[in-house]
């Protein structure tokens, strides 16, 4: 029973990243044009989730500190050497963004790749909660789900930005997310997550600050149009105000 509940929790929040279905109801064409303002939405959410809610929880036990403000740096420059790999990879292989055929961009792997962290630490949460009650691992599931739906909704979008296709989007969003069913697992062998967390939550919050500044909002410059700069305007703002609600509302 200590394991069921838990596990059960993650499966059901990972199973938020097939939110991206609802595209299959939409023409190619049409999902082009959504997908920009998707990104924009992603490149606020991410922010807002990095300087909103992890910065202020990596911060509440010991302060910003020097090791708070290492982690954040590792954060930044693990993503930054992992993307380097990944785009010597593509350029050796002839990657060619924009076209129907060309292989995924190295930023939508990034974006895998910072997702897994933060699913992570979502299973070492709910994990932990558990330990507590299971009445608080309800509860902590059920913010947890709150919290992944719009940003699953903005890494989709990223996804097939990067030149997923729909069907391939939803798959590896979804292993994403099954990297919280390992963060459970640490948090029950562990029973101790303090020290896991104290690194994790800024690195992954160096990770996405890295994501939506070099690699998302820079997509979004690439459009000068007047009515679509103000769309992704609001859009992005509506990623950082959904973050704001979260907190609100926990």
């Amino acid at each position: 029973m200590q394991w069921a509940y838990p596990l059960l929790s993650v499966i059901l929040v990972s199973a938020v990243a097939f939110i991206g279905l609802w595209t299959f109801a939409v023409q190619a064409k049409k999902l082009e044009r959504i997908v920009l303002y998707l990104v924009s939405f992603s490149a606020g959410g991410l922010l807002g989730d990095a300087f909103i809610h992890l910065l202020p929880e990596a911060v509440s036990e010991s302060g910003f500190g020097f090791s708070v403000s290492l982690y954040i740096l590792l954060g930044i420059i693990i993503s930054f050497i992992i993307e380097k790999i990944i785009w010597r990879h593509c350029h050796l292989h002839k990657c060619t963004a924009g076209h129907h055929h060309a292989r995924p961009q190295p930023f939508a792997y990034l974006n895998l790749i910072g997702d897994g962290v933060h699913n992570f630490i979502d299973g070492l949460i709910i994990g932990a909660s558990y330990l507590v009650s299971i009445p608080v691992g309800i509860s902590t599931t059920l913010a947890v789900i709150f919290h992944e739906i719009p940003q699953e909704i903005g890494d989709f979008g990223v996804l097939i930005h990067g030149g997923f296709e729909r069907a391939q989007a939803l798959f590896y969003n979804f292993l994403s997310g099954l990297v919280a069913v390992l963060g459970v697992v640490v948090a029950l062998t562990l029973h101790q997550t303090t020290a896991v967390t104290a690194f994790l939550i800024p690195f992954a919050a160096g990770n996405f600050i890295y994501i939506a500044c070099t690699d998302l909002l820079p997509e979004l410059h690439k459009s000068v149009a007047v009515k679509e700069s103000l769309l992704q305007v609001l859009a992005f703002l509506a990623g950082i105000g959904v973050m704001v609600l979260i907190l609100l509302v926990e």
